[in-house]
């Protein structure tokens, strides 16, 4: 079975997004490898004027996003009516198709905020689809114990280790993904098979892995050539996302919210929003 290598290493870089929230981001619109993802925000601090203004209502259109949070709660808010709040360990899902807004709003628990945000391009076949949302406390995230390797979180998709296949709770998305959180003590191993099928990448938000000999440091993100094992080993204690999906062979074209396949469908999108179509579109 051929391992998976590290083809690039990605710096995080600090930005700020919403109302001066700071936050370290990768992303990826004119990456190959990326896709099917396109970005991901990770949003870490113990000081509460990093995020306090949060992310007010804001629109898009032609893509999905997952956050995910390890510490402090997140609010969402939209358009069809929806509010969620995570807990800590929670996850929420929204397919933005042809039209949503939405607020974000994030919340310190135990001194501290912690989590992420992940954008994931929609085929130009799903991206004019009606919105959706939906939410996942922390008691409905798949959990595996690895013993002495740690313990695997699944959020999304399947996933194959120590011969088990296990499914998370995300399973209808736009394009097929499987997306899980793994947490290792130094010397811990997390060997895997993954969808041949599926690019793959790694994100590290705690301590350094090794992947066949190669470092990967808290902040950066490795993306994997194709084969269909995976195997990791932690250097030091380490927390991991690894993403996974099918890609999308086809143009990407971004601005700001809006992620489609041509400008003239951007210009489209902001005149639909400037008229206050984007979300007449969506609900017809």
């Amino acid at each position: 079975m051929a391992i998976r290598r590290i083809k690039q290493i990605i710096q995080s870089h600090p930005s700020s997004d919403g109302d001066g929230v700071k936050i370290q981001r990768v992303h990826g619109f004119n990456n190959p490898s990326f896709s099917p993802f396109l970005m991901i925000d990770e949003l870490k601090s113990i000081n509460p004027d990093d995020y306090i203004g949060g992310f007010p209502p804001h629109p898009h259109r032609g893509i999905e996003t997952l956050t995910y949070m390890l510490n402090g709660h997140f609010q969402h808010k939209d358009h069809m009516g929806n509010i969620g709040e995570l807990r800590d360990g929670g996850a929420q899902w929204m397919s933005a198709g042809k039209g949503v807004i939405h607020s974000e709003m994030p919340m310190m628990t135990d001194s501290s905020l912690h989590g992420f945000q992940i954008w994931i391009n929609l085929p130009a076949a799903k991206k004019m689809q009606p919105a959706q949302y939906t939410d996942f406390q922390p008691e409905m995230i798949t959990e595996k114990t690895l013993g002495q390797n740690g313990l695997v979180r699944l959020i999304s998709g399947d996933l194959t280790i120590q011969g088990d296949t296990i499914k998370g709770p995300l399973q209808q998305t736009g394009v097929p993904t499987t997306i899980a959180d793994w947490h290792g003590v130094k010397g811990a191993k997390f060997t895997s098979c993954l969808n041949p099928d599926f690019q793959a990448m790694l994100y590290v938000y705690k301590g350094t892995i090794d992947v066949e000999g190669q470092a990967v440091k808290t902040g950066q993100l490795a993306l994997l050539e194709h084969g269909e094992g995976l195997a990791i080993t932690s250097a030091k204690d380490c927390g991991v996302l690894l993403l996974s999906g099918i890609p999308i062979n086809e143009p990407v074209v971004h601005y700001g919210p809006f992620v489609m396949n041509s400008m003239e469908e951007i210009e489209q999108a902001i005149e639909d929003y400037q008229q206050g179509m984007l979300i007449s579109n969506a609900n017809p």
